[in-house]
């Protein structure tokens, strides 16, 4: 693996604003065909990267490209920095041009011992700082970012400075969504935007029950709201399991009920209280977000009504 050197004294202290790339050094190297010679680090599974500062020079930078919907990286004992790219598995036939935009959502969660780096979103020849050292000490955060599928962005990790680096890890996993499927956005688009807590129409409803990673038709049994996080946890009781991607409701003390937790934005105000819902969402980072919760009723009138008019995307087994 061959890396190139870059002057990364220039971007120490940059803080919260945003810092001009390096751009002089490279054009340099571009001219003297440097760049040329560069290899970029992909592995095998094109998901996941995992790699040593050991064996890094502390004034260089790695190249990594990682083309998958999620993974994780992790660079023990950081040194010098690393430049990773990440871009997803379009689907066949599917090209990002200018004239038919495919927009990304990218988000990044830390790990719990996250240390010896800090991470930048690099955009149009600016880096702007996304979690410092400082941060990663805190409760892990989801940090997100979008760009347009012809855009160039990348994450940038700079090694901090440490006498001892043996006990540091900068960790972190990654998602990747976007416009390409017909499916709903993630809970990302759902949770950065004015309307997050609006409840889902008619057609929205449809389309999560055949779409979303979980479908359950359940009830509110416990609300509990996290200030810090500024999100709120919906106790599940579940009747049925229509889907759920990976196991989120398990029977409770060995009994036949099943039980689980939903996520939503603590401003959507979510209050425990009687009545029978379907709700469906997306696994994300591991946890349930809530996206539709129609109560079943009213579900039951939308998809007997689109089916006697042949307008539901798929079957499903109503109670």
């Amino acid at each position: 693996m061959r890396r190139f050197p870059v002057p990364l004294a220039s971007m120490r202290g940059c803080g919260r604003r945003r810092c001009k790339m390096p751009v002089a050094w490279l054009r340099w190297a571009a001219c003297f065909g440097l760049l040329s010679s560069v290899m970029c680090s992909y592995s095998e599974d094109q998901c996941s990267w995992r790699g040593s500062g050991l064996s890094q020079e502390p004034s260089s930078v790695e190249q990594i490209s990682l083309r998958c919907a999620e993974g994780s990286l992790e660079w023990l004992y950081p040194s010098g920095a690393l430049r990773l790219s990440l871009s997803p598995h379009l689907p066949l036939g599917t090209v990002a041009t200018e004239n038919s935009p495919g927009r990304i959502t990218a988000c990044i969660k830390a790990a719990t011992y996250f240390q010896g780096a800090q991470i930048y979103l690099e955009r149009d020849g600016l880096l702007e700082l996304m979690l410092s050292e400082t941060d990663s000490s805190l409760r892990p955060r989801v940090h997100c970012f979008s760009w347009q599928g012809w855009e160039k962005v990348a994450l940038f990790l700079q090694s901090t400075l440490h006498q001892d680096i043996s006990r540091r890890i900068a960790a972190f996993r990654y998602e990747l969504r976007g416009d390409w499927t017909s499916r709903l956005s993630l809970p990302l688009n759902k949770l950065s935007v004015e309307g997050a807590c609006r409840p889902c129409n008619d057609t929205e409803i449809l389309m999560a029950v055949c779409t979303s990673d979980f479908v359950v038709h359940g009830s509110i049994q416990t609300v509990s709201n996290d200030a810090e996080m500024q999100e709120s946890v919906i106790g599940i009781s579940a009747t049925k399991i229509h889907r759920q991607k990976f196991t989120l409701f398990q029977p409770v003390d060995g009994s036949v009920k099943l039980a689980g937790s939903i996520r939503t934005l603590l401003r959507c105000g979510v209050k425990p209280g009687p009545g029978s819902f379907i709700f469906m969402g997306w696994v994300h980072f591991g946890e349930a977000w809530l996206g539709c919760a129609p109560r079943y009723k009213d579900f039951q009138l939308i998809y007997e009504r689109a089916q006697q008019a042949h307008e539901n995307p798929c079957e499903v087994a109503l109670d």
